[in-house]
């Protein structure tokens, strides 16, 4: 819990660097000497150090956010990550000499309304807290003037690309031929061929069948290559037992985490805010008369309920006064008017989120194990010097684990491998990348162990002997024979289909879906059962066979309906069209950027990028 905590602080921090960075233009600072200044420009428009690297390494927690492995920085050269975060810069300072060229400029008065809708630099009660501004400018390296600067620029950006995207539309007819193609019903009737149903059975494979189907289809029978590697490595877990544990500490890291095993009662709310504490008082009296709701009168106010909900508060979260009220409210319903601090207001509780206590002595154990955890990892951490230099003076990978606490171990290992120590990332990366004659390098695990290994040898893929795999060459020659057979008896029944036989006679299993859609799913179906009935060319009436899954299908297109006239189909074609629009207005913001970059021409420092990528290895 206390590991977690920390990594959990770090992602915190590097959240508000993405926000700041990627939604605000991208501020701070970076030490790559007093030489080095810019990484390009347009026109007399520059691309900052800062910029650069800020925007780059943003970039690379995004894509490590969203896949959960960590991205090196040659891995993003090499993914083109670090040219397509120049372009969107070199776009970006286009706009921004463009718009310092006709002169487009927000007041102060735009950049402290911009300033105060960060959510970021809120305080507990919701507004603004210059502290917290001050506080994580200063802690990210960054600094007021510079920062406000960014948002002036970015808001003027903002009025020149909006200016740019005014008037960009798609007609109606764009978002229905989506819905048309989306929402079109068929009825399909299918019925279903199983091996059961052949007449002649399952057929059975002579040995010159097998060999032939094992020549056809080597890389079915094909080993994939093997690395033989002996590794040596220690995780936390390996070492818990030898930590000692303190009590005092363990009550120490259970008041630290309290929040955790103590969670006061908490009560689902939604606050109305009124003009006057007469206004209140009258919308209160009509509630309790049962002459409107709380939703009438939100709505009333050109409010929907999503604008006065407060999520699940506590005690703590409101104002003496409120808090009293609210948690003084026995199960649900209307209370106030309460003076909150925006004004008289009424706050609705729709529900109670009972409290509860894990006592420390529940919590012991659980306490324990990531303590001793955790003091594993220092352990770890403190010997890696020792480890290094062990390996760093002729030691092998033998000695490493007579002499320190990790463990020998050797594995065959292929991407495929999984469990034990193939089961981190990390090692995987490095088994993969290793090479004959590499030295062994002490290599840090996800969960504070370490390893070191050595290539022994490679097993080039190797297609297996044909006796060694008969059972799997069996299943599959007979899976493909099975298949063959139906779809030719499928190929003669849809026939009579086609010249009038009815689905229902043909004396096989079958049924009838009622009015389904490209985006429907029949589960009972095989795979690629919706593209083949919708098949382009395939009409009412017209049949199809749908293979797959150790079955055969025949489908018949009864009737072809238009989509739905509703509210779902009504907001799909809408979202295309703005979708499309948006599209349309980014090609053309893209267009305009460009022809600023031709005719002010870009610079770009080659040696400037080089050192920025250096300090960021």
């Amino acid at each position: 819990m206390a590991s977690g905590k920390g990594s959990g602080g770090k992602m915190v921090i590097w959240g508000i660097l993405a926000l700041l960075i990627v939604g605000l233009g991208g501020f701070g600072t970076a030490n790559f000497g007093s030489g080095v200044n810019r990484v390009g420009s347009v026109g007399d428009e520059e691309i900052t150090v800062p910029d650069y690297a800020n925007a780059l390494r943003s970039q690379m927690r995004g894509i490590e956010a969203q896949t959960g492995q960590a991205l090196s920085l040659q891995q993003a050269l090499d993914f083109g990550l670090s040219q397509q975060v120049l372009s969107q810069l070199i776009t970006q300072a286009a706009l921004d000499g463009e718009t310092a060229r006709v002169g487009i400029s927000v007041g102060d008065d735009q950049v402290r309304r911009e300033l105060m809708a960060i959510d970021t630099f809120k305080g507990v009660s919701g507004r603004f807290d210059p502290e917290v501004y001050s506080d994580l400018l200063a802690r990210n390296g960054m600094n007021r003037k510079d920062f406000e600067a960014g948002l002036r620029k970015d808001a003027a950006r903002a009025v020149l690309t909006g200016a740019l995207a005014t008037g960009i539309t798609m007609p109606n007819s764009y978002g229905q031929v989506v819905v048309d193609w989306l929402g079109e019903r068929r009825t399909i009737s299918v019925a279903t061929l199983t091996p059961a149903d052949l007449e002649t059975g399952t057929p059975l494979p002579s040995d010159s069948d097998l060999e032939a189907w094992y020549d056809a289809h080597p890389e079915s029978y094909t080993a994939p290559e093997t690395r033989r590697i002996t590794y040596a490595w220690v995780t936390p877990a390996m070492l818990t037992d030898e930590v000692e544990l303190n009590e005092e500490a363990l009550r120490a890291l259970y008041e630290e985490n309290i929040s955790s095993y103590v969670q006061p009662e908490r009560r689902l709310v939604e606050r109305l805010v009124f003009g006057s504490t007469e206004e209140a008082q009258a919308a209160a009296d009509r509630i309790a008369a049962g002459e409107t709701g709380f939703e009438e009168e939100a709505r009333a106010r050109g409010l929907e309920l999503i604008d006065t909900d407060m999520g699940d508060v506590g005690r703590d979260d409101l104002a003496a006064p409120t808090a009293e009220a609210v948690f003084g409210l026995e199960g649900t319903g209307v209370v106030g008017p309460v003076e909150s601090d925006l004004g008289p207001a009424l706050y609705r509780v729709n529900g109670t989120l009972e409290g509860h206590e894990i006592p420390f002595e529940e919590a012991r154990d659980e306490l324990a194990v990531e303590m001793a955890g955790d003091a594993a990892a220092r352990l770890i951490a403190d010997r890696l010097e020792e480890f290094d230099d062990l390996l760093a003076s002729g030691a092998t990978l033998e000695d490493l684990a007579a002499e320190t606490p990790m463990d020998l171990g050797t594995i065959d290992w292929t991407p495929d491998s999984e469990g034990g120590i193939a089961a981190y990332t990390d090692f995987q990366n490095a088994a993969a990348a290793v090479q004959e004659g590499d030295f062994p390098e002490i290599v840090e695990l996800s969960d504070g162990g370490i390893f070191a290994l050595r290539l022994d040898g490679i097993v080039p893929a190797t297609l297996r002997p044909f006796e060694e795999v008969r059972d799997q060459v069996s299943a599959d020659w007979e899976a493909d024979a099975v298949l063959r057979a139906l779809t030719a008896r499928a190929e003669a029944l849809e026939t009579q289909v086609a010249t009038g036989t009815a689905i229902a006679d043909l004396g096989l299993p079958s049924e009838t879906f009622e009015a389904i859609t490209r985006q429907g799913y029949v589960a009972s179906m095989p795979q690629g059962f919706i593209d083949a009935v919708f098949a382009p060319g395939l009409t009412a009436g017209g049949t199809t066979i749908v293979p797959g899954e150790g079955q055969v299908v025949i489908a018949k297109v009864n009737r072809i309906d238009a989509p739905e006239q509703n509210e779902d189909n009504a907001a799909i074609a809408q979202g295309y069209i703005t979708s499309a629009a948006q599209g349309a207005a980014q090609d053309a913001i893209a267009a305009f950027a460009n022809a600023i970059r031709t005719r002010e021409g870009v610079t770009v420092n080659d040696s400037a990028l080089t050192a920025v990528h250096s300090q960021l290895q």
